[in-house]
């Protein structure tokens, strides 16, 4: 990752999955605000308070339907920033097409970047430590961030490795289902990117592990691997089994370029 000068930003526009849409961080109003409407907070506090903002993302969707049904919108609004996350719903899919997944990826990336966008993304940790199921995926997972870490040398898309730093998987940082970001987490996400795009008064301490170390006894781990299984565990699967999608009957939440 390389920091760029800080600039003045007049159209932002986010494409993505859930994370994106910024579940789970309640807005308050019954919504979710999440660290892409964090990261445009504080574009409009510091260099940019022109700034238009539109959110694309919907959760539940693939990479290849992001690029289907976001890319063209957001490249007709002509951004002069974007943001791209992808791939967490490939990689928890019974199948994962990994040489497809990194077309669909550096294809967003190109058109973006050519279009005049600043490009910025982010690497998905090895979910392992909050969840041992999830080591089956690790080598997904690990694919995913290679084929980001590729494509964006080659767009000059802004690559911010989450997945470099152990506090990533620090559980104070995610949800109760282990596959979002709480409202911690959405707000370390959004320093990140602002430290990438060097806005003032932003800085590396996104990074950094918490001053005291997470503590649990057996008795705890236990009741909540039993919670997690119960709410979040069983039903993914009965509704992968379906093939039903969260993403199902759902819309942009902010589909147009409005100020903030």
């Amino acid at each position: 990752m390389s920091a760029v000068p800080p600039r003045s930003f007049a159209r932002y526009v986010a494409l993505g999955d859930s994370s994106t849409e910024g579940i789970d961080d309640p807005d308050g109003h019954g919504g979710y605000r999440g660290w892409s409407q964090r990261l445009a907070e504080c574009l409009h506090a510091t260099t940019s308070p022109n700034l238009h903002y539109a959110n694309l993302a919907i959760r539940g969707l693939t990479t290849a339907q992001i690029r289907a049904t976001q890319l063209d919108a957001a490249l007709a609004m002509r951004p002069d920033l974007a943001t791209v996350f992808c791939g967490t719903n490939d990689v928890t899919a019974p199948r994962f097409d990994s040489a497809r997944v990194a077309a669909d990826i550096a294809h967003m990336q190109r058109a973006l970047v050519s279009s005049g966008a600043t490009v910025l993304t982010f690497t998905l940790p090895d979910l392992t430590p909050l969840m041992p199921l999830a080591r089956l995926i690790a080598p997904r997972i690990a694919a995913l961030n290679h084929t980001l870490a590729e494509a964006s040398r080659a767009t000059g898309t802004i690559l911010v490795d989450f997945a470099a730093h152990p506090v990533a998987t620090d559980a104070r940082l995610w949800s109760e289902d282990r596959i979002h970001a709480n409202s911690a987490g959405h707000a370390r996400i959004a320093a990140a990117l602002s430290h990438a795009l060097n806005l003032p008064d932003s800085d590396a301490t996104w990074s950094a592990p918490f001053p005291t170390p997470l503590k649990s006894t057996f008795a705890t781990r236990l009741g909540a691997e039993a919670r997690w299984t119960t709410r979040h565990l069983l039903p993914w699967f009965a509704q992968s089994i379906a093939g039903r999608s969260s993403s199902q009957g759902r819309t942009p939440k902010r589909p147009h370029l409005t100020p903030l």
